[in-house]
This record gives structure tokens, sequence and C-alpha cells, in this order.
């Protein structure tokens, strides 16, 4: 089986797109014209895969957003029908535990492509999902949100904030050069300074959509040798909810035209 990162390293230089697109599909925001359907998110996903996958280098489906029993399948749908179009999965996640609960947490991987994963438990909670050498591993590090901040940016005795150390450590744990990190658009001075602490690790770099992060500096610095991801979920997936009445066309049509924009934004600065 081919490595996530030389998959994903296809997938970008054969779209020219480097654009994740987070597949958060929110029973609360599905159109109403899907709503009689059997798998409504299911349905929902595939029309907006038929919509970008000609822009998207990944797909994200984050997981609880299909955490029940309908969810659980119309997620299994959406991963089958992404490689179809042989658009490798990340699976937001952020899985980790220790034991018997860990190695079950890694099954994900029997079906996804990637995975997002925790690492304040230790190497030890992270070990099933590292030891699939085939599987893409991103290890959260320094995230968008503004609560990110409350203990990543904790200075250890060393001097240095907490999400280096995860960094750090993260390179350390790439053995299988099958290690990314996730690191938000929120905070370019901050993509710059790990991406030179860690040159060959590729990030997640989300943020870049409803949260406004930087784009030029998430390409800058978000690529490892031409590698790695920008994500926008709500802005692609939604953004159809301007389209006039209940006209599917215009609505899927429109998460198409914000993928392309999105890949042309970002194209620039590669």
């Amino acid at each position: 089986m081919t490595a996530f990162f030389d998959r994903l390293r296809e997938r970008i230089e054969r779209v020219d797109s480097v654009v994740s697109v987070g597949l958060d599909a929110d029973p609360d925001r599905i159109p109403d014209f899907l709503s009689d359907r059997d798998l409504p998110r299911w349905a929902f996903n595939r029309r907006i895969i038929d919509a970008t996958h000609e822009h998207a280098a990944c797909y994200k489906p984050n997981a609880a957003f299909y955490e029940d029993a309908d969810g659980w399948r119309a997620l299994r749908e959406t991963i089958a029908y992404a490689g179809g179009k042989d658009v490798p999965v990340l699976l937001d996640a952020k899985r980790a535990d220790i034991g018997n609960t860990s190695r079950r947490y890694a099954e994900l991987l029997d079906t996804a492509d990637a995975i997002t994963v925790n690492p304040y438990m230790g190497r030890d909670s992270l070990d099933p999902f590292l030891s699939r050498e085939e599987a893409g591993v991103f290890v959260l590090c320094r995230t968008s949100n503004p609560g990110g901040a409350d203990l990543q940016d904790l200075e250890l005795a060393s001097g240095e904030p907490l999400y280096r150390r995860v960094a750090a450590l993260a390179d350390l744990w790439n053995e299988h050069r099958n290690v990314g990190l996730v690191v938000g658009a929120t905070a370019p001075e901050e993509l710059e300074t790990l991406r030179a602490e860690v040159p060959d690790i590729p990030f997640l770099v989300p943020g870049v959509g409803a949260q406004g992060g930087d784009a030029e500096a998430a390409v800058e610095y978000g690529l490892a040798d031409g590698v790695g991801l920008v994500n926008s979920s709500r802005g692609i997936i939604f953004a159809g909810e301007d389209a006039p009445g209940n006209d599917e066309g215009a609505y899927f049509g429109a998460a198409g035209e914000a993928a392309k924009r999105l890949k042309k934004r970002l194209e620039q600065f590669r």
C-alpha cells in the first residue's frame, strides 16, 4: 500500500492544489431538499465531493458530526466515495488514549487514510497510530482557536512554549515518515517558527476559511517539500446557503466555486 504522504504528493501534483475540504456535515445545516434522504449527511457529502473533487487534495471529515449510528454509516459511504474519486481522506478525530483503547481508536485507520491525534498523553498513547506506516498521523500542535494558548503557550523550564516541544517530539516520533502537524493559520509567526524547527514535517493548516487565517503564511510555511494541506470547511461546504430558493444545482455549484477560488488563492503563493 502506498504511504499516505506519497499518495498525497501525487494528488497535490495531479490537481495542482493543497486544498483540504472539511466535510463537517452538520445535520442542522444540511439543506431541506436533502432532509428526506435515507442518510442526509451522506447525500450531502456525495454532492459536495462531486462539486469539489477537481480542486481537492484531500477531504477531512470531522468525526464529531458522525458519532451516531446513521452518522457512521454516512461516514463509511463518504470515505468510500472519495476513494473512488482517488482523493485521500483524513479523519479529524483527535484521538489518543492508552492500551487497548488506543489500539481500538487506531482501527479507524482501517477505513480512513490519515487521522488527527492528541499528543498530551505521550508517546505510548500514539504508538498504535504511528506504527501504521502507510497511514498519515497529524499531531495537534498549535491550534487556531483563541483558547489554544491556555495550554499550548505555557512556558517550560527550558524557556520554550509547550507547542514547540510537541513539534520537537513529533519530529522524533516520525520514524516511518508518516507524521504531520496541525498548525493553525491564525498565528503566522508561529507557523514560520515551527517550519524552521521541523523542516521535513508536512502541516495541516486549518483556519483559512471562516476563521480568517493567513493564506499566504499557510502555504509558505505549511508545506514541506511541496506537501501539506490548507483546510477550509464551512467556507466551502456551506457556501451555497446564500443560493436562491431550493436550487440544488446552485447550492452545490457554490461549493465547487468556493473550492476553486481557494485553490487559486493558494496557488498564487505556491
